[in-house]
């Protein structure tokens, strides 16, 4: 408690600091600061109601009305103060008025500095211009348009400004005689009382503007936060469903595969490693599938990327080739160049796209012999995967060109080129080439 007690007053300090430091940055240090008013945007209520010929104009709708508004006030000075001198005070009281367009807070100098130096000037002369009708409604008019564009503070500080100047005029007036200082004292408390009103309206309608602006944009981050949570939800019962399906029939063959050899008497060898090499296979893909499905899982993938269960790279590509040769294909490895540890992406993308093309061989082209070509190159990593055609009948494959868009996805992620064709002798060529700059390149 005792804390709190003495660094409150240091609080109170620093707000009253910080706000002065406004205040003087407003009213002093950028009062003169060019602001030009903006057109209503595309979006505004009235400029969605008019046909789409118009909308362009109506657009500069509020500075049609300031300058239309300066017109009328022009006008009415010449009709009441006659041709020349209505001219010219016509011409003092718009400037303010068309000025706000470009400078508000400056306009708003001009505007209290028109409507109290006549004042100071002739005091001995008798009330001034505090009386005039078109300075004392212009400044008003002024006053309310700087507020609309303005900060609340400056709406209080041209508030206290001007009563402050007001009450010194006043007291001024005071010294040249009772009635000149009276009369100041009726203006300011009329000026005073119909600001401060209209500047209370303002204020307030500009905040329950900014509140349902504020309110609208909450409430779109809280739709997306919502359809983010549906996504993630949507991804949460696909993965539990791939996952009750695939894994259980895998893990099915799995276990048939290891039961199969003592089902028969005296099996032959070839027919047990057949049967152990389909286990193993079952067994990583159980594996991978988890892995995968723990991916679409989380909302943070990289949590996957375990030490347990690191991601396939190309030391992985010879076990790879040993599955494929054992399920009747003849593949051979050819690589080149001086051999090196590349980033794990794209030694995962050179994998992934090697199995894939292996993948489409297998089902699309059985038995055709398979040439894998590994370039290790100074700008990167090129592989080309080419087969022959196939030398017995390929029963039909659903889904058919889903994995070549899945390589070119991971090739386009690192900014590589892939091209995926058939060749002049009836098989089937995946070139690949995933560059790889000098500096990420491990030693």
């Amino acid at each position: 408690m005792t804390h709190t007690h003495e660094h409150s007053p240091r609080s109170e300090a620093r707000l009253v600091k910080n706000a002065l430091a406004g205040l003087r940055e407003d009213f002093f240090t950028d009062a003169f600061a060019f602001r030009p008013l903006p057109p209503l945007p595309a979006d505004h209520a009235l400029v969605r109601a008019l046909p789409g010929g118009r909308q362009g104009y109506v657009r500069w709708a509020p500075h049609a009305a300031v300058v239309g508004f300066a017109g009328l006030v022009a006008l009415g000075t010449v009709g009441e103060q006659g041709l020349f001198v209505g001219t010219f005070l016509g011409l003092v009281a718009v400037t303010p008025l068309l000025l706000t367009l470009f400078r508000p807070v400056g306009a708003w100098w001009l505007s209290l500095g028109m409507l109290t130096l006549p004042g100071l000037l002739l005091t001995g002369y008798g009330p001034g211009l505090w009386s005039r009708g078109t300075f004392f409604v212009t400044h008003l008019v002024v006053t309310l348009l700087v507020a609309l564009r303005t900060r609340p503070r400056v709406a209080a500080g041209m508030w206290l400004i001007t009563g402050a100047l007001g009450a010194f005029l006043a007291l001024l007036g005071r010294g040249f005689g009772r009635y000149a200082g009276d009369f100041y004292l009726d203006d300011l408390a009329e000026l005073q009382v119909l600001s401060g009103v209209a500047l209370f309206g303002v204020v307030a309608v500009r905040g329950l503007r900014e509140s349902k602006q504020q309110v609208a944009a909450q409430a779109a981050v809280t739709e997306v936060e919502r359809s983010r949570r549906t996504v993630l939800e949507e991804r949460t019962t696909i993965a539990r469903e791939l996952h009750d399906v695939v894994a259980h029939h895998m893990s099915v063959v799995a276990i048939q595969a290891e039961a199969a050899p003592y089902r028969v008497e005296n099996p032959p060898p070839e027919l047990v490693a057949a049967f152990q090499t389909i286990r193993e296979n079952a067994v990583s893909a159980l594996t991978e599938l988890r892995r995968v499905l723990g991916v679409v899982r989380s909302e943070n993938p990289d949590a996957f990327a375990a030490p347990e269960a690191p991601q396939p790279t190309l030391a992985d590509i010879g076990s790879l080739l040993d599955n494929v040769r054992a399920a009747g294909a003849h593949v051979e490895l050819v690589t080149t160049g001086a051999v090196r540890t590349l980033p794990p992406g794209v030694e995962l993308s050179a994998y992934r796209i090697v199995q894939e093309a292996l993948s489409n061989t297998l089902r699309h082209a059985p038995g055709a012999a398979v040439r894998v070509e590994l370039a290790h190159v100074l700008g990167g990593l090129g592989l080309r995967v080419v087969n022959g055609p196939a030398d017995r009948f390929a029963k039909p494959s659903p889904g058919a060109g889903q994995g070549v868009l899945g390589m070119r996805e991971r090739v386009a992620m690192l900014g590589g080129d892939l091209t995926a064709e058939a060749t002049a002798d009836g098989g089937y060529e995946v070139a690949a080439f995933l560059p790889v700059p000098a500096e990420e390149v491990a030693a």
